[in-house]
């Protein structure tokens, strides 16, 4: 009896190991099939340029992308060397930044450039979940940093990704609007409300949209406080101030 009964448990583990294989190799059946997905509509945006009769209407016009105007946010943008590839939009204590990519003609790149980011942050020691949300399949990240007393902990993130015709908008969103749904809503609004200019020249797929500042923006140096009374932008709070921030993440 004994020696039945111990058969029949190496019989149930077996059995046990060849359901988790199962399982896993669904999950990463399911996952490809999620990368090689084309590239889906997009009824509520973002937006390509020829999309809209009016793109600046409520917009801030940086070449590469005309982003949304929320009243009380503030845009940053992002540089790398000489040129500003993404701007971030901080509202309270959210953030999103936005950066758009230039793609095949025919074939979408979010699926790929997931996993991608997925590995990075996994070798980093973080943790990846990928689910879809309101903006279609993303990532939400445990990323590991390093805190302001030296001690290691972790930042949550939100990685959106939209595909477009000869385009990628990729969205980065941080802080409350991370981790509390109602926090997140004006966040996901900004990134459908975006327009990406991809202009007709030649790039290669991935190369990033080149950004340009508006004729009467102010650079502000990070961390610098400034009266906010009275700046006079049309878009509210204080749109006008422009001011350079730090890279989350590049992809190339």
């Amino acid at each position: 009896m004994f020696g039945r009964r111990k058969n029949s448990g190496a019989a149930q583990d077996a059995e046990s190991e060849t359901e988790q294989v199962a399982e896993t190799q669904a999950a990463d059946e399911d996952a490809a099939v999620r990368r090689s997905l084309p590239p889906a509509a997009r009824p509520d945006g973002p937006w390509d340029i020829s999309e809209l009769h009016e793109p600046g209407e409520g917009r801030v016009d940086l070449g590469g992308l005309f982003v949304p105007g929320v009243e009380g946010m503030e845009l940053r943008v992002e540089v790398a060397g000489d040129a500003i590839v993404a701007a971030t939009v901080v509202l309270g204590d959210s953030a999103v930044q936005l950066q758009g990519f230039a793609a095949p003609k025919n074939e979408g790149i979010w699926g790929e450039v997931r996993e991608e980011i997925a590995s990075g942050i996994t070798r980093q020691g973080g943790l990846i979940d990928e689910i879809e949300g309101p903006l279609g399949w993303e990532l939400r990240a445990q990323v590991p940093i390093q805190l302001p007393d030296g001690k290691s902990g972790q930042q949550v993130v939100r990685f959106v990704g939209v595909d477009g015709p000869r385009w990628f908008l990729r969205g980065v969103i941080s802080g409350q609007g991370a981790v509390q749904p109602q926090a997140a809503g004006v966040l996901e609004q900004i990134v459908r409300d975006t327009v990406v200019v991809r202009g007709e020249g030649p790039m290669a797929p991935r190369d990033p949209i080149v950004l340009k500042l508006p004729e009467d923006a102010q650079m502000v140096p990070e961390g610098v406080q400034q009266d906010r009374q009275g700046s006079g932008s049309r878009f509210g709070g204080d749109m006008g101030q422009l001011a350079r921030g730090p890279e989350i993440t590049e992809i190339r």
